[in-house]
């Protein structure tokens, strides 16, 4: 099955849009200005309609990243993604955003092989992690997660039953901050010009409209992993 799939990508600083049709993204819009989201997101979405001269009508479906991340980068996405479903009537998909920044990278590194470790920043020395694996089953090539999505506080061996095995590949905004603590065991590598991006989501969301896997309009929530802390206004005049 192939459709016109809209992806939107809020769980960090940066926000990504892109648009996919048969398969292929076709526009792209990306912004990494701190707290741009609101202002930028509905914007990136007209323009790259216009751009593939489609409208909002054309769209099969909405593809957002479901977490974890900024609480309100999701929050902020997953409404817009919500509100188109419920517009026009189009399933809505949900990736998590740690799968969506390996398929990405083993996109772009058709030759690596080992294992991949995203990492988006959780504050302190605390980072959202996954273990991923690319493997070949029947000529396809198919993503295998060896460690669901955890808040680990970085410290030195935490990855070693990984590394131990062979290479491990850390990207992501939380893999420099953490370098210096990873970065004396032999199998561990880092990529620092990685970037996330909406277009890491492309075949995991096609896949999932194509077995039916979407999500309730009503009911989804982004996958916040920790719990929402409000922090004191600075504000003049707020208490």
């Amino acid at each position: 099955m192939q459709s016109n799939i809209l992806l939107i990508e809020t769980a960090t600083q940066i926000c990504s849009v892109a648009l996919a049709v048969d398969g292929k993204v076709v526009a792209r819009r990306e912004s990494d200005t701190p707290n741009a989201h609101s202002t930028c997101l509905s914007v990136f979405i007209d323009e790259v309609l216009k751009e593939s001269r489609l409208t909002s009508r054309d769209l099969g479906a909405v593809c957002v990243s479901a977490g974890p991340g900024s609480y309100t980068g999701l929050r902020i996405g997953v409404s817009t993604a919500k509100g188109f479903c419920y517009a026009l009537g189009i399933p809505l998909l949900s990736v998590p955003t740690l799968l969506s920044m390996a398929a990405l990278y083993y996109r772009q590194h058709p030759d690596y092989h080992g294992l991949v470790c995203p990492m988006i920043d959780a504050r302190r020395m605390e980072c959202y992690t996954m273990i991923v694996e690319r493997e070949l089953r029947m000529k396809n090539e198919e993503l295998r997660i060896l460690r669901n999505t955890s808040a680990d506080v970085i410290e030195a061996g935490c990855f070693d039953e990984w590394l131990n095995r062979g290479e491990v590949m850390f990207i992501g905004d939380g893999a420099e901050k953490t370098k210096e603590i990873l970065g004396t065991h032999p199998n561990a590598r880092y990529d620092n010009s990685f970037r996330l991006s909406a277009e890491g989501m492309l075949e995991l969301a096609e896949s999932r409209l194509h077995d039916g896997k979407t999500e309730d309009v009503a009911y989804f929530e982004p996958f916040y992993l920790k719990d929402f802390v409000a922090k004191k206004s600075v504000v003049h005049g707020l208490r």
